[in-house]
């Protein structure tokens, strides 16, 4: 009785390190590249489509838990991933405003130009595209909560959306032909992160569009870390910075 009460509270604590990694572990890769940018005053080594990616896909999965109760953990991930990567543009925002030489036209999310999109001047202009994604997002899914094929199609998009999470790294990169200022700490949490997330996702069963998910993202981080080795002795190419 005794070894069965104590293999109870050991598999409860393991559960409860399990749901808290999983809460946190998807946050923490950023926090080397956030203080990275903030040290050396110069965001061009990380891209803000990897924030855009993320924020739609932890939007889009907070939709589907309103039509597929999965498990509250990745529901909380979610919420805390969202709020990390505003202050993650909200950081870079400041700092490539901060180091323009000429002062480069204001492009703000009301001007509604497309060739700008994901490119605007101020922090605003993200906060507002992300709350009427949400609100959008939120009645669409409301209409058509009971629906359960429009349901899993949402899961689906969400889990794809994030599995080409490091799509927009690997593509800068690739320009680049360097990965100066992109914080190497970062992609290794990345992969180590998503490798745990994957058997984390097949151990508790949850719907099978997150071990989809986990899967490609595992694959796409060592693509980025093969990058790592590919451009080791290669100097950056910077953008010169004009007026628009």
């Amino acid at each position: 009785m005794e070894e069965s009460h104590s293999d109870f509270v050991v598999g409860d604590l393991a559960n409860w390190i399990a749901s808290a990694a999983i809460i946190f572990g998807g946050v923490i890769p950023y926090i080397p590249q956030y203080n990275e940018i903030k040290r050396k005053e110069d965001a061009e080594g990380f891209s803000l489509y990897v924030c855009l990616a993320l924020l739609i896909a932890n939007t889009l999965r907070i939709l589907f838990w309103f039509g597929k109760r999965f498990e509250l953990p990745l529901l909380f991930q979610s919420i805390l991933m969202n709020i990390t990567m505003l202050f993650m543009i909200k950081l870079c925002v400041s700092v490539h405003n901060k180091n323009q030489i000429i002062k480069a036209k204001e492009r703000v999310f009301t001007d509604l130009d497309i060739n700008y999109f994901w490119k605007w001047t101020d922090f605003q202009s993200y906060l507002d595209f992300v709350l009427l994604f949400g609100l959008v997002g939120g009645i669409i899914m409301y209409l058509f909560v009971g629906y359960p094929i429009f349901v899993e199609t949402v899961g689906l998009f969400a889990v794809l959306t994030e599995a080409m999470l490091g799509v927009p790294q690997f593509l800068r990169n690739l320009d680049n032909k360097s990965t100066d200022g992109m914080s190497i700490v970062m992609v290794t949490m990345w992969t180590v992160g998503d490798t745990f997330k994957t058997c984390y996702f097949i151990h508790r069963k949850t719907p099978i569009q997150f071990a989809i998910c986990g899967a490609l993202q595992v694959i796409i981080d060592l693509g980025i870390l093969l990058q790592v080795y590919i451009y080791r002795n290669n100097t950056p190419m910077r953008p010169v910075l004009r007026a628009d």
